[in-house]
């Protein structure tokens, strides 16, 4: 009997994990979990983040980004923000907030409102065609763009980005969904085998 039951509920966990496979697929969602202090406050550690695969061509300004330079952090993926992309012009001067094509940026998500952050250097770069210009919403505590100034004026390589955390909470929802059908379908198990108990013959 215990067997039996084991197996009804393995039935139910299958179609599950299959559905959350299939949800990644087709939405071309996955999830990853943040390690890093680097994006505080929008991201901390422990936060479980979702990412949307998209291509290199469709990074924009503003975008949270996951990518993997072989530069930075050996290879390792990091949660990056989008501030300049290719043709911008970012510069960073001692008091005065971070300016992309000589407009004031706009960073209500910067660690205790400093776009600046701690020992901070001075940068005036022009971000060249197909590279990204990264930072953490951290600048205190962040190894980004700022940190490479003199290879390739610390741009990164659109191609290195993996993927995009969604602003919109879209992954939040499906997962949502997903794991929601997952219940259902253990339920159904469970129904199934408590009733399957219930019909036993006495004797």
């Amino acid at each position: 009997m215990r067997k039996r039951a084991v197996s009804r509920i393995a039935g139910a966990l299958g179609p599950a994990l299959l559905a959350g496979a299939l949800w990644s697929v087709v939405t071309g969602h996955t999830t990853a979990t943040v390690r890093g202090e680097a994006m505080r406050p929008t991201y901390v550690p422990g936060d479980r983040v979702f990412l949307e695969r998209i291509e290199p061509v469709e990074v924009r300004r503003g975008d949270v980004v996951l990518h993997a330079s072989p530069a930075w952090y050996g290879g390792m993926p990091a949660v990056k923000r989008v501030v300049g992309v290719g043709g911008d012009r970012v510069v960073k001067v001692p008091g005065e907030p971070v300016t992309v094509n000589g407009k004031p940026l706009a960073e209500p998500y910067v660690m205790d409102g400093d776009p600046a952050g701690t020992g901070t250097p001075a940068y005036d770069v022009t971000v060249p065609e197909g590279r990204l210009f990264l930072l953490g919403d951290h600048r205190a505590n962040s190894i980004d763009s700022r940190s490479f100034l003199d290879d390739r004026s610390g741009t990164a390589a659109r191609e290195e980005v993996r993927a995009r955390v969604p602003g919109d909470r879209s992954g939040l929802v499906a997962a949502g969904l997903t794991a929601l059908l997952g219940l259902v379908l253990l339920g159904g198990a469970l129904a199934a085998e408590i009733a399957g108990r219930r019909r036993l013959p006495v004797g």
